[in-house]
């Protein structure tokens, strides 16, 4: 369940400016395979009523794949509500619950076609709509569609988070933990099997995702975040967190993980919850800066930009969750230390626009961006901006900031939103920024500016953010809890956030063999010198640590330690 992140400099700036021409101008082109097929939809039901009666019209809008005869189901709000009689469709009821099959001559639907059907009914009582639709076993997209603004506008305003009672526990269970242990943090999903919980698990917990909303209705929290993260190919450049589904498997990620975490937070039971899904950790910007034509790319990367997994993952994700009414999307988009040059701050702008309308979806769905997840780049550099120069020499020089644009993750989300607005976002998108692990306090933590020998005296001595390399992203040794979860923090920023639960693993130090599809990453083994990636430098990263995921103790003693606002 961790993520991994990239750096990228100058040396690949060539390469990924072409690139990122070609995703602006519309010339790179993401294929939908045949074997990618899946049912979407859109319902519009209305009806005229009258004492005890009313007659139901229902337009079906097919805007997946290709329909071959379909069967509409929902189940009226209302026990006494009855169908009496039908057109355009064979209806039958059972109890509240209502199907309808299609006809010979209207059970073809193309993408984008639609048709209509009709009944007379009866009622008593009350006559409600029905809210949830499903088309041939498949939550709908939108049901009877919430009304435009039905949403909040900041979903972390005013109400109170939900506290994972699995991570309390171990949280607790620390020395000093309960300090921290009632922060909410978010929910991994990071196999399909999380949906239903895997009480054998060392990553996950037996909790599934309804018993989570469950437990959210009764500690009376008003928002809870889950993390969508179950991709084909998942972590195409990575080894330590690669997903269950190969590359090839897009009909299977729809069809048995999306379609059924849909149809749970869909439940008209939780329509209080203000319920926060973190789109895809680790996936989009892989598409602009991992690929074999950039040093240290990979080949999985170029079939999932190849066969068009990862964008029309994300959509088809966005289009079915974001349909629920109370539901809000926040894509990943990466970290300054990955994305903040220029070569790379545009191309994953407009791949990240590409995904948010594929599959059916529209930019509607994205309420907003998660910066630094799971990831340990400082909030704020207190000591020194992009903007310093020392001895004539600009502080992008150093070897540190590696002639980047940014040098915190403030500045970088700021600045991304208002490059993802120009691109077609809607100018009310809200960022996060994940907290959990970027306090960087301690002893260790300076508190002043570094000497003005030369840029990288100025910038190393001054720097909080203490890694070898912001290429660095496994278990980092020294880093502290930061900035505890708040909302409108800073503007343009929706809220600070504890996404990746502190005290989890993000992957062992050694192979461990293990069943829950975890592997190893040299990144992870505090002996290892480093590659391309990371300028050759130590990975930094603390022994002793199991799979990804499982709670490793040293390093949340560690954290706490560390933390930055301090406990």
């Amino acid at each position: 369940m961790n993520v991994w992140r990239r750096l990228t400099g100058p040396r690949r700036a060539l390469a990924l400016a072409g690139a990122g021409a070609l995703v602006a101008g519309g010339l790179v082109t993401i294929p939908v395979t045949a074997a990618q097929a899946a049912t979407q939809c859109d319902i519009a039901y209305t009806s005229n009523d009258w004492p005890g009666g009313f007659t139901a019209n229902v337009t079906i809008k097919n805007v997946g794949d290709p329909l071959n005869g379909w069967t509409l189901g929902w189940t009226f709000p209302n026990s006494s509500q009855r169908v009496q009689q039908g057109w355009s469709a064979t209806f039958t009821q059972s109890g509240s619950q209502v199907t309808a099959r299609s006809m010979s001559y209207n059970g073809t639907l193309a993408t984008g076609a639609s048709t209509s059907i009709g009944f007379n009914g009866a009622w008593s009582g009350s006559n409600p709509k029905p809210t949830s639709f499903t088309l041939n076993g498949v939550v709908c997209n939108g049901g009877t569609t919430p009304p435009t603004g039905s949403k909040v506008d900041n979903p972390y305003v005013g109400v109170r988070g939900y506290v994972n009672p699995e991570w309390k526990a171990k949280a607790d269970a620390e020395a000093g933990g309960s300090r921290v242990s009632n922060n909410p943090t978010a929910v991994w999903l990071d196999r399909i099997a999380a949906i239903n919980g895997t009480p054998d698990s060392s990553s996950n917990g037996a909790f599934g995702v309804k018993d989570h909303l469950d437990e959210a209705l009764r500690q009376g929290a008003g928002y809870i975040q889950f993390v969508i993260y179950n991709l084909p190919g998942r972590d195409c450049s990575a080894l330590a967190s690669n997903g269950e589904l190969g590359p090839d498997e897009l009909p299977k990620y729809k069809a048995e993980y999306i379609d059924p975490i849909a149809a749970i937070q869909g439940d008209s039971k939780y329509s209080s919850l203000r319920i926060i899904n973190i789109i895809e950790i680790d996936s989009l910007p892989n598409l602009v800066t991992n690929t074999s034509d950039q040093a240290g790319g990979t080949v999985m990367c170029d079939t999932v930009k190849a066969n068009g997994a990862y964008v029309n993952g994300v959509g088809y994700a966005l289009a079915k969750l974001g349909a629920i009414g109370n539901v809000y999307n926040y894509i990943d988009a990466g970290h300054h230390g990955w994305l903040g040059w220029d070569s790379n701050f545009v191309p994953t702008s407009n791949i990240l626009k590409t995904a948010a309308v594929a599959s059916g979806s529209t930019v509607n769905n994205v309420h907003g961006f998660i910066t630094n997840t799971a990831n340990y780049s400082a909030l704020q550099e207190p000591y020194f901006k992009v903007t310093d120069n020392v001895n004539g020499q600009t502080v992008r020089q150093s070897k540190w900031v590696d002639w980047n644009f940014y040098v915190d993750e403030l500045s970088f989300a700021q600045a991304f939103r208002n490059q993802l607005v120009s691109v077609g976002f809607n100018s009310n998108i809200g960022m996060l920024i994940d907290t959990s692990r970027n306090g960087w306090g301690g002893s260790a933590r300076p508190t002043g500016p570094g000497a003005m020998t030369s840029v990288d005296t100025y910038v190393n001595g001054g720097r909080i953010d203490r890694r070898a390399h912001l290429g660095n992203w496994c278990n980092q040794a020294g880093a502290g809890l930061g900035e505890r979860p708040r909302a409108n923090p800073a503007t343009g920023i929706d809220a600070y956030v504890w996404v990746k639960p502190p005290g989890e693993s993000d992957g062992s130090s050694e192979e461990i063999p293990n069943d829950e599809g975890k592997g190893f990453d040299r990144m992870c083994d505090p002996t290892y010198g480093g590659n391309a990636r990371n300028g050759n430098n130590p990975s930094g990263a603390l022994g002793g640590a199991p799979i990804s995921g499982a709670w490793f103790s040293a390093q949340f003693q560690e954290l706490m330690r560390n933390a930055y606002p301090a406990l």
